[in-house]
């Protein structure tokens, strides 16, 4: 049974809808003051044990990166047990995560991928008064506490839309997890064993997750990936308009690279229209798989959500060790309807990835499953919404009587930082705050 009391709230619930949420980096100066922290933190942030309640969808959590848990003094043999992509930096695993020319790490929003960042704090809510109340403890927890620099703040919320900055419904597919209480959003998958996404568990190999160095620091713990995403929502329309015969067709075009209709109905149920109605049933949005459409007439193989959950397509037998937890935020404001020229003005997603296994989740996914295409019989294709483009890339899709293909494509979603981060127990963070050097 999973220790849900022990949990942080970030690693298990799934986002709110409709949501608030702020993203918050410290640097930790003096190591008295981390470890106080980590003390007072300890008693504010939010547990797993608590849905149905109330503040359910009210979180706080705290994640600390490798040069944090090296500022709050963690002895050299616990550092050097953590997943060797944690200790080296997301900055540093650039190359795997095709994070090069603008989205590599010269160009990344300070201070994002250096040494500085030591701590992340999330505040999460379904509204902003109770956004502030989740604030208001973080603030309690730093007051007069010297030794501490707030160094970064992004705010992220709910587009008016209910939609992602490209138009499309985000949020719908959330993995079942076996001893978590929360049910997943696709009734044909069989709940993954816990250890996929929380350290000291079972995983989907048999044994238990690799963790860290002891045992009260790893357990109950997960590694998070945090990423700043900027999305070229003009450009993205830009390129639909030219591609497309009509404005019907743009639509086809959108929901042929996504997977899905903008309001979230999949293709796999609804390939020749947009059905609004079922895109907004959470019942039945995420209820579908592939196996009758293997050559991808209604769900092209190379389409973005097809690509990075392949569900139980022929490589199903190793979809299970590479599935992730997946959360996003909108930053930044809308680009009205329409407009086709960008306004200059910053907006994207915060992305967020949870899971025990940086390596063959997280990074996995980035490197075969969306920028490359072998696995799916696709050469070197990318996918053709984050992929890494550079203007000379091509999307093709089945399409009766010929295949249709799109060429050229730009590069619509560009990284503008990231953190690898480890998100502790509440057990280990009060270890942290005591450990003795």
């Amino acid at each position: 049974m999973l220790e849900l009391d022990d949990i942080q709230s970030g690693v298990l619930r799934p986002r709110p809808s409709p949501y608030v949420a702020t993203y918050i980096l410290l640097r930790i100066d003096e190591r008295s003051a981390g470890r106080e922290l980590m003390r007072r933190l300890g008693s504010v942030v939010s547990t797993a044990a608590q849905p149905g309640s109330p503040n359910a969808d009210l979180g706080l959590s705290v994640a600390l990166t490798y040069h944090g848990l090296e500022a709050l003094g963690v002895p050299r043999d616990s550092l050097d047990s953590f997943a060797w992509e944690f200790r080296q930096g997301m900055a540093a695993r650039a190359k795997a995560l095709a994070d090069e020319g603008e989205s590599s790490p010269e160009h990344w929003e300070p201070p994002l991928g250096t040494s500085d960042v030591h701590v992340v704090l999330t505040a999460l809510s379904p509204d902003q008064a109770r956004l502030e109340a989740a604030l208001d403890r973080a603030r309690t927890a730093l007051r007069e506490l010297g030794g501490i620099q707030a160094l970064w703040r992004q705010d992220c919320h709910a587009l008016s839309t209910g939609k992602e900055p490209f138009g499309f419904r985000d949020g719908i597919s959330h993995p079942a997890i076996e001893g978590s209480g929360i049910p997943g959003s696709n009734p044909h998958e069989t709940p993954l064993r816990p250890g996929e996404f929380v350290l000291g568990y079972p995983d989907e190999t048999g044994g238990v997750s690799p963790m860290p160095w002891p045992d009260v620091l790893g357990r109950n713990g997960t590694y998070v990936a945090f990423r700043k995403l900027h999305q070229r929502v003009a450009a993205f329309r830009q390129y639909l308009k030219n591609a497309a015969k009509s404005p019907e067709d743009e639509e086809v075009l959108a929901a042929k690279m996504m997977g899905r209709w903008r309001s979230g109905a999949p293709l796999a149920l609804c390939p020749f229209h947009d059905v609004p109605a079922l895109g907004a049933d959470e019942s039945r949005s995420n209820d579908f798989h592939y196996s009758d459409d293997p050559t991808g007439y209604k769900t092209p193989p190379g389409s973005h959500i097809r690509r990075t959950n392949p569900r139980d397509a022929s490589v199903a037998g190793v979809v299970r060790l590479h599935r992730m937890i997946r959360r996003g935020t909108a930053y930044g404001p809308e680009l009205p309807d329409g407009v086709l020229e960008d306004d200059g003005v910053d907006r994207g997603l915060m992305f967020g990835f949870i899971g025990a296994h940086l390596g063959r989740q997280f990074e996995f996914v980035q490197e075969e499953w969306a920028n490359g295409g072998d696995f799916l019989g696709l050469g070197d294709a990318k996918d053709p919404i984050g992929g890494a483009h550079d203007g000379t890339g091509d999307f093709s899709f089945p399409n009766r009587p010929i295949p249709r293909r799109l060429q050229g494509l730009p590069r619509f979603v560009v990284t503008r930082g990231g953190e690898y981060a480890f998100m502790p127990g509440l057990r280990a963070l009060r270890w942290l705050a005591e450990i003795q050097t």
